[in-house]
């Protein structure tokens, strides 16, 4: 045998080699796959922002202008996705000083949409009939996104 021949006998054949490495390399992708599906489909998962509540303190100085003013407010709460989660019922205090006032807190999807109610054309008139028969205190506070229920 000459010299050429030995060397090519020693010499494993490089197609021999591919076709275990490109089994393996699927393999290897189809487990990758299996493994990361999952991760990706929580990532995917659309971030819902934080709910935002608005508290109101509200002592009533005439009757008949605030019964007119929780009307048109309620409506416009409602315009902006906005719904009553306590509407002026028993308030019953366990800590600090007493109060009058009762209570209102309606809630929004997210403060933006809180912010956007908040400074809606409308709120300079109801603010105004506000004023005039009430004393009033009001706040948004940002809830807890990953303590709140499931959008509806």
């Amino acid at each position: 045998m000459d010299r050429e021949a030995v060397a090519r006998a020693r010499r494993p054949n490089r197609r021999d080699n591919v076709k275990p490495t490109i089994k393996l390399t699927a393999i290897a992708l189809a487990a990758a796959s299996f493994v990361t599906a999952p991760l990706h489909a929580i990532r995917a998962e659309p971030v819902r922002p934080a709910p935002a509540y608005v508290v109101n303190e509200i002592e009533v100085t005439d009757q008949a202008g605030f019964a007119t003013y929780a009307k048109r407010q309620g409506e416009l709460i409602e315009k902006f996705g906005g719904h009553f989660l306590a509407r002026g019922g028993a308030t019953e205090m366990i800590a600090g000083a007493p109060t009058k006032a009762r209570v209102a807190i309606y809630v929004f999807d997210s403060v933006a949409k809180a912010n956007a109610w908040h400074n809606a054309p409308e709120q300079a008139e109801l603010a105004a009939l506000r004023d005039k028969s009430s004393t009033f205190r009001s706040y948004i506070v940002e809830g807890c996104a990953a303590c709140s229920p499931p959008a509806r």
